[in-house]
C-alpha cells in the first residue's frame, strides 16, 4: 500500500531527482519561486547553459514544469516546481537490481541531504535572533503500527506541511524552514 502523496517513481526519475545541483534547483525552486536558467545560474555560479540542461531533465522527469504565463517573450523560459510529491520507495525498484541501487544510493543521498541542513542549522544559529533558536525544533517518538496505520500518519504529516507551504508566512521574520520527516521499521 503506497501513500496517496508517493508518487511510484522509476530510477530515471529518482536519479533525475538525486543528482547534487538538479537537487539545489528543486531547492531553489521551492523556496524562491519561478525563476529562469540565466537567474539559476546566478543564484548557484553555474553556467546557465548547464542549468538549463538540468532543468530540461527534471521536467522531464515530471519535478518540475515550465511556467510560459511569466515569460515576456518567446526566448524567455521560466521553471517552477510541479505540485507533485516528491515521495517514493525503494519497492518502486520493482526488483530490478540496477533500479534496486540506484534507489538505495538515492535513499543515502537523501538522508544526507536532511542531514546537512540540520548540521548548517547547528552551525549557523548564533546568526539567528532568540526566537528563531527557540523555535527550531527536533522530535523522536516510539510507535507502534501497522503498514496501513503508517501510510496513515505520513499521509497526515504530509497534509499538515503542505498546509503551511500553501499558505506561506509574510512579514520580515518570515524565513524559509527545511521540515523532513522519516518513519521506519526500527528497532532500540
Amino acid at each position: 500500500m503506497a501513500p496517496a502523496n508517493r508518487r511510484s517513481a522509476d530510477a530515471s526519475v529518482i536519479a533525475a531527482i538525486h543528482h547534487p545541483l538538479r537537487r539545489r534547483l528543486i531547492d531553489l525552486l521551492a523556496v524562491d519561486g519561478p525563476s529562469t536558467a540565466s537567474r539559476l545560474a546566478g543564484a548557484t555560479g553555474e553556467l546557465a547553459g548547464n542549468i538549463s540542461h538540468h532543468l530540461k531533465v527534471l521536467a522531464a522527469a515530471g519535478v518540475i514544469e515550465e511556467a510560459p504565463e511569466l515569460a515576456k517573450n518567446r526566448r524567455e523560459r521560466w521553471w517552477r516546481s510541479s505540485r507533485t510529491a516528491s515521495s517514493w520507495s525503494i519497492a518502486d525498484a520493482g526488483g530490478d537490481p540496477a533500479a534496486e541501487l540506484v534507489a538505495a544510493t538515492a535513499e543515502e543521498a537523501n538522508l544526507a541531504h536532511h542531514a546537512a541542513k540540520v548540521r548548517r542549522w547547528f552551525e549557523d544559529r548564533q546568526e539567528y535572533d532568540e526566537p528563531w533558536v527557540r523555535a527550531a525544533f527536533s522530535t523522536e517518538s516510539w510507535i507502534t503500527v501497522t503498514p496501513e496505520r503508517l501510510v496513515e500518519l505520513s499521509e497526515r504529516i504530509q497534509a499538515v506541511i503542505q498546509e503551511y507551504a500553501d499558505q506561506p508566512s509574510e512579514g520580515d521574520d518570515a524565513e524559509s524552514v527545511f521540515v523532513f520527516s522519516h518513519g521506519v521499521p526500527a528497532k532500540p
